[in-house]
Parts: C-alpha cells; structure tokens; sequence
C-alpha cells in the first residue's frame, strides 16, 4: 500500500467471515430469527461484561431504543456533548425530547463532568457521555453526578469498542451501552448496533419495543408503537466473526498509535492522541490536533495531504453550530472542532505506511503550516 492512496479506514474481511455469512445464506434464516443473532448477542454480552445484549438496526437505533425504553419524551432534557456524531442529538430528538449541549474536556474529547453539573434543571432526565474516538469519558464524576440527581447514564459506545475505564469495559458501567458497527468502525457488520446493559426490565422492554412491540402472548397483536430496530442474521454471523478477532484488531491500533507516537513529533501545540491513566482507549481513530491551524488552514492541510495519496477527515463539527441544535459556542469543543482532523487507523496499515503518513504531515507543518 505504501505506494497506492491510504483511504482513512476500511474494513478486515477474512476467510471466516465469508465462512459463516455462507453458512447463515445456506441455512435460509436470512432475516431476523437465526442462530447467529443469538450467538452474537451473548458473545457480546459477555466480552463485555453484561448480563444482557440486543442487536439491533444500527447504533443510532439503539439509542433511541434506549431512550424510548427509559421513557422519555417531550419536556425532558437529556445532556449529550458538543462534538459528537449528530446521531448522539438525534436520537434524543426523535422521542421529542430536548439534547441540552455540554462542553468538553480538553484532554480525553469527551463529556466535561463540570460542564454537565452546570446544566442539570428540573428537566434533566439522563447524561449521554460519548466515548469519542475510542477514548472513555470520565464515569466516575459522570455517575456521581446522576446519583444525585436520580438521572439515567446512556454510554454512547459507537466507537469505543473494548476500551476500558478503571480496568472496565466501556458500555457497562451506565444504565446501558450502545455501540455501532458500521463499516469504519472496530467491528462491523456492515451496519448494525448493540444495546448492553445489566438491567434485566429494561432489557426485556428494549427488546419488545425492537421487534414492533408485538404481544409475547398473542402473536401480531401491538398494545403499543414499537419499532423495527432489528438485525439479521447475515449481519449477526459477520459480526460473529468479527469479534472473535476484536483483541487482535485493538492490539494492533495500539501497535499503530505507537508509530504515530514515534513519527510524529509532539509539542505543546502539535498534539496526538492523549490518554488518561485510567483509561485503556480503542485508538478508533488516530487525532491530530495542531493549535496554530484554523479551520481554513486545517482543511487546506488535508486536502496538502490528499494530493500526496493520504486520506484524512476532520473532527466532528459542534451539534452548537448546526442549525437544529444552534446555540452560542462552547469553547472547547468549537477550538477542537476547528483544528483537529483524523489520520488513517486501520488494520491493514504497514510500518512503511504511517512513516509516509508521518513523513508527509511533519513535512506540510515546518513547511507550509
């Protein structure tokens, strides 16, 4: 590859992946009933230590599901931070609720404990941290916060995939995780998602609402809206697959993150990924963040980087900037926004390959930027 364009992430499909969607295609179970469903359910639940796992549509469903099943709905306020995937706000909108927007560390990217003890009101009903780019957010302060204040902690897992708080898999230490498989992400299924949690009434209430909220004793009979939020087994047997790989595919973004470290030259204005002792990240993605750039200039970097072969994109914007969720800025997350991109994190990167990524981006800033 070192000669050819590095996109910023693709998939690993293997012989065994192909092995057992072939045997999900021979069975005839192609749909929403299948072994692998199951088995990809309890595997997950177990990798990451909880009693119970969904699968669903995507991750996006799986945290509406969540918010559904906890009940809530207009006039409730739920606090997601700034600089996430829209899909965070979304999914708190579509049950009519309002996202209330929270800044965020400076450090880990994710959910600032102060900023969020500074928007509780009568209203908040749950926190939605955001484990962004593979790093957990702070849950100690986060679950000290909502036991006192009786609120529900929903971990947005999407990209967080075997990242660990205080020797814990992310995705178990709230009410409940979610997680996203979408094709960048560590696993995938294509598309698809995964609802944990340790709470078994509100696991059998996310899974009646998933499958249409159809009566357990009078089959096509609704008492209520449900959702099709369901996966199938040919994504399930992939994602079966997938995870029986997960500890090789982290090990080697860590591998991958250390390249960076080593050809990247860090100072106090030119920045990777930074890590908290009580964290173990995913690495998701690869940051760079680079003070002295701007937004103008920090694209202007990127597309420097295309033209030499080498993908890249940029941090999320601020939910504070879009026009649904427009609010007055929050520093951080607007400073980071505008200076932070992604550089390629995926399996199949060699040595040779991020030395050339490392190569080319120290080159642009002493000469350029």
């Amino acid at each position: 590859m070192s000669d050819s364009f590095i996109p910023i992430s693709k998939p690993l499909i293997g012989p065994r992946e192909k092995q057992l969607v072939l045997d999900a295609l021979d069975s005839g179970w192609v749909s929403s009933i299948g072994k692998y469903i199951d088995e990809f359910e309890t595997s997950f639940a177990r990798y990451c230590g909880t009693e119970y796992a969904l699968a669903v549509s995507n991750g996006t469903t799986g945290l509406h599901l969540a918010l559904v099943a906890l009940g809530l709905g207009p006039g409730d306020e739920v606090i997601v931070p700034d600089l996430t995937f829209v899909a965070t706000a979304n999914a708190v909108s579509y049950t009519g609720a309002t996202p209330i927007l929270a800044d965020i560390d400076v450090d880990t990217l994710c959910i600032d404990p102060a900023s969020v003890k500074s928007l509780i009101t009568k209203r908040t009903k749950a926190i939605i941290p955001v484990h962004l780019y593979g790093h957990p957010a702070d849950m100690d302060a986060l679950a000290e916060i909502g036991e006192a204040h009786g609120l529900d902690i929903i971990e947005d897992a999407a990209e967080a995939h075997g990242a660990e708080y205080r020797g814990r898999k992310v995705g178990s230490l709230g009410k409940c995780g979610v997680f996203s498989f979408y094709g960048n992400k560590i696993i995938t299924t294509g598309e698809g998602g995964m609802l944990i949690t340790n709470d078994r009434k509100f696991y059998e209430r996310a899974r009646r609402l998933r499958d249409h909220a159809m009566s357990t004793e009078r089959r096509y009979f609704h008492e209520e809206r449900g959702f099709n939020y369901r996966i199938t087994n040919l994504q399930a047997a992939l994602g079966v697959a997938q995870l029986e790989r997960i500890e090789e595919f982290l090990l080697r973004r860590r591998e991958i993150m250390d390249w960076y470290n080593a050809g990247i030259a860090a100072t106090d204005g030119v920045r990777l990924n930074r890590v908290k002792n009580w964290a173990k990240s995913a690495f998701w993605m690869v940051c760079l963040e680079v003070d002295r750039l701007d937004e103008p200039r920090r694209d202007a970097l990127m597309r420097s980087l295309r033209a030499r072969g080498i993908d890249t994109r940029p941090y999320f914007y601020p939910l504070s900037s879009m026009p649904m969720y427009r609010q007055a800025a929050l520093p951080v997350a607007e400073r980071k926004s505008r200076t932070g991109l992604n550089l390629p994190s995926f399996y199949d990167l060699t040595r040779k390959d991020v030395e050339r990524i490392c190569g080319a981006v120290n080159e642009l800033l002493v000469e350029t930027y």
